[in-house]
């Protein structure tokens, strides 16, 4: 649970960062587009940031191979839920003070069965 809930901060940071960026410069971009980018830098954001944490444990070099080994079925996931959220409560690549929120949700909650799953096959304990 904790690290879902790491990997939807390093996640948010990028999707939402594009997201905003867009709809403050009014770029003309498709929606598609929009998401598509925000799906990338999402993921590259979430292994900076568990690279980061996981340096503090371990060599930089491991760290990041060991952040990028993280699940990205889990993370790609996490980024398409909040996509869908957004896009369909919008009706495109908007951020709302009222939208922000139902998305970090399902993004949290999209990938844990798998996760759940993914550790009890390893014997793994869920924290």
């Amino acid at each position: 649970m904790r690290n879902t809930a790491w990997c939807l901060a390093g996640c948010s940071i990028g999707d939402l960062g594009t997201i905003f960026y867009f709809q403050v410069t009014g770029t003309p971009w498709p929606v598609w587009a929009i998401m598509s980018l925000a799906i990338v830098n999402g993921l590259l954001t979430s292994i900076a940031l568990e690279t980061f944490i996981l340096s503090r444990q371990m060599d930089l070099k491991p760290a990041f191979r060991t952040a990028i080994g993280m699940s990205m079925i889990s993370m790609v996931s996490m980024e398409v839920a909040m996509n869908t959220v957004d896009v369909a409560l919008t009706g495109g690549a908007m951020l709302t003070w009222w939208v922000v929120p139902l998305m970090l949700v399902a993004g949290y909650v999209t990938p844990l069965p798998y996760n759940y799953w993914r550790l009890k096959a390893h014997g793994k304990a869920c924290h």
